[in-house]
């Protein structure tokens, strides 16, 4: 780890402790344009998710956020252009449904400009500040997914819920529909649960086995970390609500097999506009979210390699349904302390 890195990120997680968590980042270094030394196995940390992790935030108002309110001074060198990170490279890969639909949308060195704003600006500079590796950031994400059908892991098996009296089975991964009345034969559609979790995992892999197309000059990699931030469309849905975290527990252990990486850190962000005292589903899916960090000990097994970050204080305004009207301040500031929180988790683990 680099000396001035670590002062750094004691300084974010004083912020933290604090509770100056919007400002939480704005203090980060400028990247020193180096490579990395590329001896090392590349660390790749994949973001997955719905809408959320999506490009939303828009670049012309973070261009006059950097000017007007000097934040994020990290993203720009002293005479106001954008900075490129020659050690941290910024991938994002999309594609509805399963394997084979593959949609390239990125690219490039961590550099904004060339796309509107999601939260891997704010992950990669802090993973890249931590990192004495190359480090990629590959998202494979699509919007409007859900976790209980579109994003169930495999494994995941059917189950029963009431809804307004009636009694329903709902999917496990592979079944189709989403849930059919108890007792009855489920009529089969063009969609099936699960399917888009198999879609992003394999646009993931794809990148990975064609590495050096992605990361030049890289030849061997290891997945050291994932990042989830959604549950937007699971909150309309009671059934999915209502299992989120058994579904979440699963998916966490889920990925870490699929991409041979059973000791791979997980970070996950609540929806910026669901409070801590909020009930009804969205009450779920955030008292889900928050129960899987491993300082909670209701996973033993989490311990020291999942964190959760409640993203309420970084939401500058709207709802993850809206985009959060665009704000990118909200996403930087969300992916600040993502990234924050897998820099604790790198740090303790080292």
């Amino acid at each position: 780890m680099k000396p001035l890195s670590i002062f750094k990120l004691y300084l974010s997680l004083i912020a933290i402790a604090l509770g100056a968590a919007p400002a939480m980042g704005s203090d980060l270094p400028k990247p020193d344009g180096k490579p990395a030394d590329m001896s090392k196995p590349v660390q790749v940390y994949v973001l997955m998710g719905q809408s959320n992790m999506l490009n939303f935030g828009n670049l012309q108002k973070l261009t006059a956020v950097v000017k007007e309110k000097q934040k994020y001074q990290y993203l720009v060198d002293d005479a106001g252009n954008w900075l490129a990170r020659k050690d941290v490279r910024n991938v994002w890969v999309g594609g509805s449904g399963g394997p084979g639909k593959r949609r390239l949308m990125l690219n490039d060195w961590m550099q904004v400009g060339k796309t509107n704003v999601g939260v891997e600006f704010g992950i990669g500079h802090h993973v890249g500040n931590v990192t004495d590796a190359p480090v990629l950031i590959l998202k494979s994400a699509t919007g409007n997914r859900s976790l209980g059908w579109d994003l169930l892991p495999p494994g995941s098996k059917q189950y029963e819920f009431e809804d307004r009296g009636k009694t329903w089975t709902y999917a496990g991964h592979g079944d189709s529909p989403d849930r059919w009345l108890k007792g009855t034969t489920p009529k089969r559609i063009n969609w099936s649960a699960g399917i888009q979790y198999l879609g992003d995992v394999a646009r993931a892999k794809e990148v990975l086995n064609d590495l050096d197309t992605y990361y030049p000059g890289a030849t061997h990699y290891e997945v050291a970390g994932f990042f989830y931030w959604q549950g937007d469309k699971d909150r309309y849905n009671t059934g999915h609500a209502t299992r989120y975290e058994l579904n979440l527990v699963a998916l966490i252990k889920a990925l870490r097999k699929e991409f041979n990486a059973p000791n791979a850190k997980f970070v996950c962000a609540t929806l910026g506009q669901t409070d801590k005292k909020a009930g009804g589903n969205e009450g779920h899916i955030l008292r889900a979210q928050l129960a899987v960090d491993g300082k909670t000990g209701k996973y033993p097994e989490f311990k020291g390699n999942v964190a959760s970050v409640y993203s309420k204080p970084f939401n500058h305004g709207g709802s993850s349904n809206g985009h959060y009207g665009g704000n990118p301040e909200t996403y930087m500031d969300v992916g600040q302390a993502m990234g924050a929180a897998m820099a604790e988790l790198i740090k303790n683990d080292g």
